[in-house]
This record gives structure tokens, C-alpha cells and sequence, in this order.
């Protein structure tokens, strides 16, 4: 505590140091000199310094110098748009800033500036504005893009269209692509107002057509970690087949608990499986989790690495691991007829979904089959006798899960936990790569009985974890913003939908409420989609704020630590509680690492995300372009003032561009968020059902244009009504 304080004491008095008019900018080594800092406290010193320039109070100039940031500066990320301008997030500022083109001054994606507060007024919807007055970093220096070659010379259009500038690539640098190439270039020279960025091809990743090339691309642009070095797969290759005996000292036998695990048809790490047993007060559920952490130990190449990619990501076409297969799909994959490490959390539940009393525990478990979500369905919804008979063993207990997991959701929605149930896209690709089949993913009861428990599991871990009053990993998701639900609340009352409580007192039972009006409706999956986007991000922090969606004031990821580093970490946790050793020193270790690990969690999660959404828009756009000129009926699900977003019923998305509706002049009315036509009063509004025409795809945009299909026209002959009914399948 007191060294503590002595650096707090210290910190204050360079930002006097600084503040004070006589102070002129002062490199590390000159202020270093003018405070007469011994050389056993210089690196207190330099932690100041970039303490206080990540709090926005200090800049550093280009030459080194350290500066205070004016009133009216401020430091943040800038944020490029296709169209020229940009906007700047200022860390811990919820809003960012608008920056018109001409106001820019060379600033490319991903920069870290040095902007000057032009306008702070927010009246009539308005965003703050500010200019670049200096750019402090370049944030990227590789790009993923199509090569274009010209004669002497060639050009990269960048794949991330806020990088709004093609890139310069002389002959002698060009690795010898050819117009159509996915290619990496690294930048060696960024440009300016007048003058375009160069670069050198460092790669060449394939061809535009071949479908392959497409996803490598975006595994490149967002510099996912794909293979493991040779001392991670040493660590991987020494680490056996099978447990040894010494492994079950102190664990809980439970191999001969009635176990299965439900999953996909495809997957191959499976990590969570279940045991239920129905008794007189209640069931006894028992959630069995990997001990991934038994084989990964702290600081370990694996473990680094893990904790580098921070999650798997699941592309259309592949999965790159945060494991190596060897692990996620061998020893740490809870295989049937196998023994297997684990880490058990066992509740009892009484019959109104309380959890009454738990354990957790170290385990061995035994998996007696493995499930998957349609067998599962086929017993408990369509009672398919075949399957019935060939799982007759098991039946019973599917039915005690499908009772249990029905009064946990039951207790979930009373308590006003939000369940955005609106598709995702299942894409199916052919022997080639080209996507074949696109149509919404159905999440079947089995689906939701599995995630009914993983979230009990979660909540009682975390719960557990918070009165220890130790350091943890937990999931939490913020209240949303009030201007965000103002905005929302004016939507809604569009279409006869309505929030009772104020913007800024809003629980999550009101959206509940919300959802269970739209449930079946046409405009279901628009208004969902629209309340998900005014709600705050979920994420990895240190400390238990509640997770707002989930009702809940404990949450955590307790379950997956194949595929994310937050279970894996806080799996240790609980290990070291279960051993006794967590003693002080312990507990400042994890003070000190988690606050990290859970932002860079935060970050490897978002960037698998978009990641994902990348590939499946990649992979619509290929889809489409072999349908231009087909037509299909779908619904709106978004309107702005440059057009409408035509949702199909296979989850695909196209744009109705304003310029494209001929049959009149159309205008966007922001406050009905509907195009109305100037002569005929036709309003086009969100939920509308409407029939559109595929007229084009553009692959480096990754956009589908649509055009309308107006409804005086007669109607379709029968090879286009057959079109119609084209779901994608």
C-alpha cells in the first residue's frame, strides 16, 4: 500500500511538473535529468509517462517530446469510411467524433491522431466534429487487397473499405502478380493529401475467382494466428492419449454417472457433457467442462499462445483453433466410451429452477454416448421411434432435461432475461468452395436445453467466485446508453411498439415484453436486429457490474476452455481455490495479469466476430452473383436516406439503392424511418414485405444490389414465381 501511495505522490507531481506555465515539451531523458531521477527509479518514471499519455493528459509529440494535451485536443483512434471522412473514438468518451473529409489531413484507418475539438454541440441528432491536427501512429502497415496492374506500375484496392485508398505499387515490388491477385502489401510510405500510399507485395494469396483465395484473404487482413510454432506443438506432442492413473488422485469418480454430450454432427471438440438425475426435491444436474488447464499450464508456449488468439474462430470453410487439434479433438475432447479429466459443477435445483446447493469440483467422467442436437430433437419434438429404440437407455433422462431446462427458461423470462432468437446463416459450400446452399441456422430444443445449463452452470460459478471476493474473469453487458434507447423508442412507436420506462431506468424485462409482441410477426427479425444494435457489447472485465440481457448480477465463461482463454484462465482460478493455494501472493499475481487478459479477450472476441461476418458476406456475394436477374420476396430491414436493405427469407441481404426506385421520386423520412414517394405517397417502411430483382454483386465491396419490383406490374410468370419461393435451398 505504501509503495502504492509513493507512486500516486510521485505521478502527481510531474502532472504539476507539467502543468505549470514554465514547463516547455521535454523528451524522457531530458525530464529524467530535470527532476533528478536516480537510475533505480527511472523505470517509475517511464510507467508514469505512459500512464499518463494512455489517460489522454500527456501527448507525445513525433520528436519525443512530452507535451499537455490542450482543452480543446484530444487523442483517439481514427476510424476511416469509404467515402472519405472518418470518425475519432476518445477512450473513455462514449460518443466519437465526426471528421469531413476535408478535415482529415492524411489520416488512414486504424490511425492514432492528435484531433482539435471543432464542435461539441449535439443539438437535432448532430455528432460532436473535429479536424486532425496530427498523426501520432500509423495503425496499419499490411493490407489485404486485389492487385490491378497497370503498365510499369500497379495498384492495391484494399479489401477493408475504410482504408479509402488504393495503394500505389511500383514494378520492381509487384512479386510478379497479375490484375485479379489477393495479395499482401506492406506500406512504405503512407502519402498524404496529394499523394497516394506506396507499398510492396509481400504475398500472393491466390485469385479473385478461386473461393479459397476469399477467405484467406480475411484470415490475413485480420492477422489471425493460424499455424503453431514447433515448441507449441512439442508441448502438444509430449502431452499423452490417455490419463494416467496418477491423474485421478483427489478427484471425484463420477464414471459411473449416466453421461452424454449433445452436440453438432460435425463437431470434434467437445467439451461440456451432462448428467442428470431426477430426484424427490428437485434434479441433480451435473455440468462436466475439459480440465483443459490440466495439460495447458500457465506460461507454457500453449498457454501463450492461447492467450494470443484469445478464442477459435469458425469461418465457412474452416477452423482455426486457439489449441491444436491434438488437444481440442484428443485427450481434451470428451470422447465417447473414454475417461477424461474434468471440471464439474453439480447443482442441485429444486423444482422452480433455484439452485439450492453446488459443487465444484475436480472430476473423471466417462461419456456413455455421444449425442447430436437433431437425434436429441427427434426423441424429445417429433418422438421418432427408431430413435427412441436405439437411445431407449437415455430417453428417460432426455425428458427430465427437457423438464428442467423448461422451468430454468421459464425462471429466466420471469425475471426478464432477453432472448434474441432471430436466424443466423447456415452456409453450406461445395467441393470447389462455392457456397451451394445459404438458409437461416434452426436452433432446435436440444440446442436450447444444452444452452439452458451452460448458463445455469455459468451463473453458479460466478455467483460462487464473486462472495470469495478473489480475483475473476467475469462476462458482463452493461446497461445501454439513453440517448441509444431515445433514438430506439422513436423507431419502435413507428410500428405501434412501445418501452414504458424512461431511457435511462429501463430494465431488461422491457425488452422481453418487447420481443414476445413480435414473435412470429413478419417484422420479428428487423425489430430484434434493432434492439440488439442499441445495446452495449458484452465483454471480459475484473469486475461483477451483472450482465444486463441476462438479467442476471453474476455471469461468467465457465465453459468452453477449448475454444476461449477467459474459461481456460479462470478454470486455473478455481483450481488453485479447490488446492488451497490461493494464498496473497497468488491473489496479487492475478491482480495484476486479469485486467489485461480480460481486455485483450474483449478484442480477440470482436475480431473473430467480424471476422465470421466477413467470410459470410464474402461468401452471399458469391452466392448471388449467380442468381442476378432472379427474384425473390423478402422483408425490409433497413432504411436510410441513400436506400432500403432487403432481407431474403435465406438470411441474404441487398441493397434497393434510392436511385433505383423509378416508378417516383423517393425521399427518407427520418422520423417515420420509411421512403415515401413524392407524387404517389407510396411509403416503403421497415417489416414491409416486398418483391425484389437481383441486378448486381460487387465483390470488393461485398454488396448486393437489388431493384424493386413494383406492385402495379403484372405478375411473374411462373419460372419467376418459382424463383420466388427460392430460399437459397
Amino acid at each position: 500500500m505504501e509503495e502504492q501511495e509513493r507512486y500516486q505522490e510521485r505521478k502527481q507531481k510531474v502532472k504539476e511538473l507539467i502543468s505549470s506555465p514554465e514547463y516547455k515539451p521535454m523528451k524522457y531523458k531530458e525530464l529524467a535529468f530535470f527532476m533528478q531521477v536516480k537510475e533505480s527509479d527511472k523505470p517509475v518514471l517511464s510507467s508514469i509517462l505512459n500512464e499518463l499519455t494512455e489517460e489522454g493528459f500527456l501527448i507525445k509529440t513525433p520528436r519525443g517530446k512530452y507535451q499537455k494535451q490542450e482543452d480543446d485536443m484530444r487523442m483517439g483512434c481514427f476510424t476511416g469510411n469509404p467515402r472519405g471522412f472518418g470518425f475519432v473514438t476518445v477512450e473513455g468518451e462514449p460518443d466519437d467524433y465526426f471528421i469531413p473529409e476535408q478535415a482529415c489531413n492524411g489520416a488512414l484507418h486504424q490511425d492514432t491522431v492528435l484531433m482539435r475539438v471543432t464542435n461539441t454541440s449535439t443539438e437535432g441528432g448532430r455528432r460532436k466534429e473535429g479536424e486532425i491536427v496530427r498523426i501520432l501512429s500509423r495503425g496499419i502497415r499490411e493490407l489485404v487487397g486485389t492487385f490491378d496492374a497497370g503498365k510499369g506500375f500497379g495498384f492495391v484496392i484494399p479489401d477493408n473499405v475504410k482504408y479509402h485508398s488504393d495503394i500505389f505499387v511500383p514494378k520492381a515490388w509487384t512479386k510478379g502478380a497479375v490484375s485479379g491477385h489477393k495479395v499482401v502489401v506492406h506500406l512504405t510510405d503512407f502519402g498524404g493529401k496529394q499523394k497516394k500510399p506506396e507499398g510492396r507485395i509481400t504475398e500472393i494469396l491466390g485469385h479473385i475467382n478461386d473461393p479459397a483465395a476469399d477467405v484467406l484473404s480475411v484470415v490475413k487482413a485480420y492477422e489471425l494466428p493460424v499455424e503453431f510454432d514447433d515448441m507449441q506443438l512439442r508441448q502438444a506432442q509430449r502431452i499423452p492419449d490417455r490419463i494416467d492413473v496418477r491423474d485421478l488422485e483427489g478427484r471425484k469418480d463420477l464414471r459411473s454417472w449416466q453421461t452424454v454430450t449433445i452436440d453438432g454432427e460435425d463437431a470434434k471438440d467437445l467439451d461440456d457433457a451432462i448428467t442428470l438425475q431426477k430426484q424427490p426435491d428437485g434434479f441433480l444436474l451435473g455440468v462436466h467442462i475439459a480440465d483443459v488447464s490440466h495439460y495447458v499450464t500457465e506460461h507454457s508456449p500453449l498457454d501463450e499462445e492461447a492467450k494470443r488468439r484469445g478464442t477459435s474462430v469458425y469461418l465457412v470453410d474452416r477452423v482455426i483453433p486457439m489449441l491444436p487439434h491434438r488437444l481440442s479433438n484428443g485427450i481434451c475432447s470428451l470422447n465417447q466410451g473414454e475417461d477424461r479429466l474434468a471440471l464439474s459443477c453439480i447443482m442441485k435445483v429444486d423444482g422452480r429452477g433455484q439452485v439450492t446447493d453446488h459443487e465444484i469440483a475436480e472430476t473423471v467422467i466417462r461419456v456413455d454416448r455421444r449425442m447430436s442436437y437433431t437425434a436429441v430433437n427427434r426423441i424429445l419434438e417429433e418422438q421418432d421411434e427408431h430413435m427412441i429404440r436405439e437411445y431407449q437407455e437415455l430417453v428417460p433422462m432426455f425428458h427430465d432435461m427437457k423438464e428442467l431446462a423448461d422451468i430454468l427458461r421459464d425462471r429466466r423470462n420471469k425475471r426478464g432475461s432477453v432472448d434474441f432468437d432471430f436466424p443466423e446463416s447456415q452456409i453450406l459450400l461445395d467441393e470447389k468452395g462455392y457456397p451451394a446452399v445459404i438458409q437461416p441456422y434452426e436452433r432446435l430444443a436440444a440446442n436450447k436445453l444444452i444452452e439452458d445449463f451452460m448458463l445455469l452452470a455459468n451463473e453458479t460459478v460466478a455467483e460462487d467466485f464473486f462472495w470469495r471476493e478473489i480475483p475473476f474473469v467475469y462476462r458482463t453487458h452493461e446497461a445501454p446508453d439513453p440517448e441509444k434507447m431515445k433514438k430506439l423508442r422513436v423507431l419502435l412507436a413507428n410500428f405501434g411498439y412501445y418501452l414504458k420506462a424512461a431511457p435511462d431506468n429501463l430494465h431488461p424485462k422491457e425488452f422481453q415484453k418487447l420481443l414476445e409482441q413480435v414473435a412470429g410477426l413478419p417484422e420479428e427479425a428487423m425489430i430484434s436486429r434493432l434492439t440488439l444494435r442499441s445495446m452495449k457489447q458484452a465483454k471480459y472485465t475484473t469486475i461483477c457490474s451483472g450482465h444486463f440481457g441476462l438479467s442476471t448480477p453474476y455471469y461468467c465463461h465457465f465453459t468452453s476452455p477449448i475454444r476461449r482463454y477467459p474459461d481456460l484462465q479462470i478454470h486455473r482460478i478455481i483450481k488453485e481455490c479447490l488446492h488451497d493455494n490461493m494464498d496473497e501472493n497468488r491473489i496479487a499475481h492475478y491482480e495484476a495479469i486479469l485486467p489485461k487478459v480480460a481486455e485483450d479477450c474483449s478484442k480477440t472476441e470482436r475480431r473473430a466476430d467480424e471476422a465470421e461476418r466477413e467470410v459470410e458476406k464474402i461468401k452471399k456475394v458469391q452466392y448471388m452473383e449467380r442468381r442476378i436477374g432472379e427474384c425473390f420476396e423478402g422483408v425490409i430491414s433497413g432504411v436510410n436516406p441513400w436506400g432500403m436493405y432487403v432481407e431474403l427469407p435465406n438470411t441474404v441481404e441487398g441493397l434497393v439503392h434510392v436511385t433505383n426506385m423509378q416508378d417516383d421520386y423517393y425521399c427518407y423520412d427520418e422520423e417515420k424511418y420509411a421512403m415515401i414517394g413524392k407524387a404517389t405517397g407510396r411509403t416503403y417502411t421497415l417489416g414491409q414485405k416486398v418483391r425484389v430483382r437481383v441486378t448486381d454483386t460487387d465483390r470488393f465491396a461485398k454488396t448486393i444490389d437489388f431493384v424493386l419490383i413494383p406492385e402495379s406490374d403484372d405478375e411473374p410468370e411462373q419460372e419467376d414465381e418459382n424463383r420466388m419461393r427460392n430460399t437459397g435451398k
